[in-house]
This record gives structure tokens, C-alpha cells and sequence, in this order.
């Protein structure tokens, strides 16, 4: 599932080429055409993120809420756009572009109070101006679950993937089992600094780069085009730091990865 990062990447994307202008919507799949016609043609006034939820609100005072979910994708072209290949559930052309969204969890069209029940609903996202940590350490202390599950979960923290959560319990040496009451104010304040931080190279990149330059070497990552990770996919690896075996699990249904002498109990 494209984490926090790739969303952001995506509205900033489309805030350049369909914000200000009409936009032509249509559902060539047909799922969404209800929906598209409630904003075909309305001028895009901005698109943003929050966690892995995208948002286009139109002048109507309607947005268009996309979850991509584990499928979804969207597919750009300059103009004229051909005609539609596979299941494609929302086509959005504007003057110079077009793009073509297939397989999203989400394609709905929300009014204000529907967004804003969406957004209290999530965890402050590390992207957003103005995020507030103290609400996601909130959260996390007053919890006795596993700091990993915690951090997974879009309600205390909104944006945050798989590769993310592996690599920065990593990186503090953090075991993936501490409950959250167990996380001192100081140790998540360096965690939410450093997350942000690596989440902006994310959004800059377009790729998760986790990995200091020093331990930037061995064993290849575990898919080609993509940077190396500390523990990411390694089960059965050494540590990049001391040698150990690096650990596998499944926490509430999602695989786990962690060294249990860099992160110990």
C-alpha cells in the first residue's frame, strides 16, 4: 500500500496541473459516475493529503476523496488522452494533462462535513503544516498496545506504511514490542523529528531512503529501483549494524521485521 509520502507526491502533482482550471471528469468504468458528474466540468480549486487519503475539492464545495488502497494507481498522460484501458474508474482531463485512476479502495464525492469527519478521524500526518505530535503521544501513552501497531494505525498517526514503522524502530532502537505507555516523551519526540525528516526526503525523492550513508553498503535491497533498508524485507539477513539475524513476524495481520540486539525487549 503507497505510504503517506506517495500521496502527497501525487496531490502536489495534480494541484500543478488540474488546480484553477475546469476540469472535465468522467467514470469511463462506470463505478464512479454518479459521482463524476457531480463535479465534471467545476474548477479544481486545490488538492491535498492527509495520510493516505487524497482530497480534490472543487469550487462546488464538493471534494473528491481517494484512498488507493492496495491496487489503486493513477496513470498520466499529456494531451489528447486514448481512449481508456482497463477498469478505469475516474478520468480527470484538464488542459494540458489527463490521468486515469484504476483500482482505488475510494472514489467518493464528499461534502464539507463528510471531509471533515474523515480528518478527525486520523493521527496527525508528519507532511502537514501545523501537525501536532503531542496528539499522537497522546495516543501512544495511553496505550498498552505495541508501539509497532501503534504506529500503523491510521488513527494516532496518519501516514505511516510498513517500510516507514520497520525503519524508524530501527533507527532508535526501538523494540517493535514495547507498549506504547512504555515510550517516554523524549524518545518519541526523536522519533516524530525523525520521521518527518525522512518522510520529506520521501516526498522529495519518491522513494524511502532510510539508510545513513555509512551502512549504505552489502547486501543489495530487496527489490530492484528501490534504496536499501535496515531491517524492510530482510528476514533471515544480518544486520546492517551488528551481524544478527534480522527477525520476522506477523503483528495484526502485517509482516514485522526488527534485530532483536540493535532493538531489544
Amino acid at each position: 500500500m503507497p505510504e503517506g509520502h506517495t500521496l502527497h507526491r501525487l496531490a502536489r502533482l495534480h494541484q500543478q496541473r488540474f488546480a484553477g482550471a475546469p476540469v472535465r471528469v468522467s467514470s469511463p468504468q462506470g463505478k464512479f459516475a454518479a459521482g463524476a458528474l457531480m463535479v465534471d466540468g467545476r474548477v479544481l480549486v486545490k488538492a491535498e493529503a492527509w495520510g493516505k487519503h487524497l482530497l480534490h475539492h472543487y469550487d462546488s464545495g464538493q471534494t473528491v476523496h481517494v484512498h488507493l488502497g492496495l491496487y489503486g494507481a493513477f496513470t498520466d498522460s499529456e494531451l489528447p488522452m486514448g481512449p481508456p484501458v482497463g477498469q478505469v474508474r475516474m478520468r480527470m482531463v484538464g488542459p494540458d494533462f489527463g490521468t486515469d485512476l484504476r483500482g482505488p479502495t475510494a472514489c467518493e464525492v464528499l461534502g464539507p462535513d463528510e471531509v471533515a469527519g474523515i480528518e478527525a478521524r486520523l493521527g496527525p500526518d508528519p507532511l502537514r503544516r501545523r501537525a501536532d505530535p503531542e496528539l499522537a503521544y497522546r495516543r501512544i501513552a495511553a496505550s498498552r498496545r505495541s508501539v509497532a501497531a501503534l504506529l500503523m494505525d491510521q488513527r494516532v498517526l496518519a501516514g505511516v506504511g510498513n517500510v516507514y514503522r520497520a525503519e524508524l524502530l530501527f533507527r532508535h532502537r526501538v523494540s517493535p514490542t514495547r507498549p506504547g505507555v512504555a515510550v517516554t516523551p523524549e524518545q518519541w519526540l526523536e522519533m516524530w523529528t525523525d520521521l518527518v525528516a525522512l518522510m520529506r526526503v520521501g516526498l522529495r525523492r519518491g522513494k524511502i531512503v532510510t539508510v545513513a550513508r555509512e551502512h549504505d553498503h552489502g547486501e543489495p535491497s530487496y527489490a530492484p529501483n528501490r534504496p536499501r533498508t535496515y531491517v524492510y524485507r530482510r528476514a533471515g539477513a544480518p544486520c546492517r549494524i551488528c551481524g544478527t539475524t534480522i527477525l520476522h513476524s506477523v503483528l495484526e495481520g502485517r509482516n514485522l521485521f526488527w534485530c532483536p540486539v540493535c532493538q531489544p525487549d
